[in-house]
């Protein structure tokens, strides 16, 4: 293994406690049990595609994360993260006698979907599967909160800026096909690549973003409080006559918060449905929000512990043996992995491999019936 790729344990513990962590929040947003097809087009929810039953070349297709667990356990799934606006497809039309275990009664075709190449397990414009067994680079990948492609960072045509987890992107593709995005962008989106023209004072060029769109659209607004007949004033007009211009290339970040400041008259919104984009000026729309609300679901209702829900169902010779072994085994891999830590060292899969099979030579040379009821 070369240097580049060596990382200690404990970079390894805190990454994965990371990722534990947001998949928590992605799973507990969701219900594991029932199927959400009787709930419709789900606002957002985690969904899966199955390989086993809809492989490339047939219909793109997706589950929910119920029927992930008990229609399609043992196959092979592509993990979709959470999409918008999507009705569970399993056992409908494109799912050839595999009908759907948890309901029933569902439509063959759910017309409103959206479907992607991210449903054959390919992702960003370079169409490459994720994990990439054949790419060396370590790269992160960013979803796109309009189309929910995910993209690699150096496929962005932009830099990634630092706070990335609290910001939004929408990828050069869509911003291209939705022209208007960019004269938000102009004054909404994190700095980078931004180009002001010259009839724009050096004052405004250090002011604040929220201060030059609120002070490019007053004028607008005290007319449309004047004339009062044709609703509030066009905030995003007065952002496109403010003069402030940015190099429309690269996706583009977008901080907390951007969507509240996008124009709610009549005729932005009508262009937002036109586009199908009429959630993005909801705030509640974005991935951190359903985080967030899986993670409140998840601290009200904690998930059982596996390991006390299997003691319930033993007796107590039983309890005891699996208690002390549990025990013993956490206290001897605690101890095998600090010795790592401690050194700065990798574990290999050869490492835990070969500490699980001296665990089940001890075990073989213990003598049957070590606790006895007194």
């Amino acid at each position: 293994m070369s240097e580049e790729q060596t990382v200690s344990l404990v970079d390894v513990l805190e990454e994965d406690e990371e990722l534990e962590e947001e998949a928590s929040a992605v799973l507990a947003g969701s219900d594991s049990d029932h199927c959400s097809y009787p709930q419709g087009y789900v606002k957002r929810q985690a969904l899966y595609a199955c390989n086993t039953c809809t492989p490339k070349g047939g219909q793109a297709a997706g589950v929910c994360l119920a029927c992930s667990y008990k229609c399609h356990e043992g196959h092979n799934l592509f993990e979709l993260y959470t999409k918008r606006n999507f009705r569970c497809d399993c056992g409908n039309g494109k799912f050839t006698d595999a009908p759907c275990k948890l309901f029933h009664d569902k439509e063959d075709v759910n017309g409103l979907n959206k479907y992607s190449h991210n449903f054959f397990g390919e992702y960003c414009t370079c169409g490459r599967p994720y994990p990439d067994p054949e790419d060396q680079v370590e790269d992160e990948m960013i979803q796109c909160v309009l189309c929910e492609d995910w993209l690699h960072g150096r496929h962005l045509g932009c830099d990634v800026p630092d706070g990335v987890e609290l910001q939004e992107m929408i990828c050069e593709s869509c911003m291209t096909t939705n022209v208007f995005l960019w004269s938000y962008a102009a004054h909404l989106a994190v700095p980078g690549g931004a180009v002001q023209s010259e009839t724009v004072a050096a004052k405004e060029a250090t002011s604040s973003l929220r201060a030059q769109t609120d002070e490019a659209a007053e004028p607008s607004r005290k007319r449309g409080r004047v004339e009062g007949k044709e609703g509030p004033a066009c905030r995003l007009k007065a952002l496109e006559a403010s003069g402030v211009k940015r190099v429309r290339s690269g996706a583009v970040f977008w901080p907390s918060g951007w969507r509240s400041e996008l124009c709610r008259c009549d005729a932005c919104q009508g262009r937002l449905a036109e586009a199908g984009l009429s959630f993005l000026p909801d705030e509640s729309d974005t991935v951190l929000a359903y985080e967030n609300k899986g993670k409140r679901q998840e601290g009200d209702a904690p998930a059982p512990d596996p390991l006390m829900s299997a003691l319930d169902n033993l007796n107590r010779v039983q309890q005891l043996e699996i208690i002390h072994g549990y025990n013993d085994m956490k206290s001897e891999l605690k101890d095998f992995l600090q010795t790592f830590a401690a050194e700065g060292k990798v574990v290999t899969s050869d490492d835990i491999r070969q500490f699980f099979e001296l665990q089940q030579s001890r075990k073989r040379r213990q003598v049957d019936g070590r606790f006895h009821c007194a």
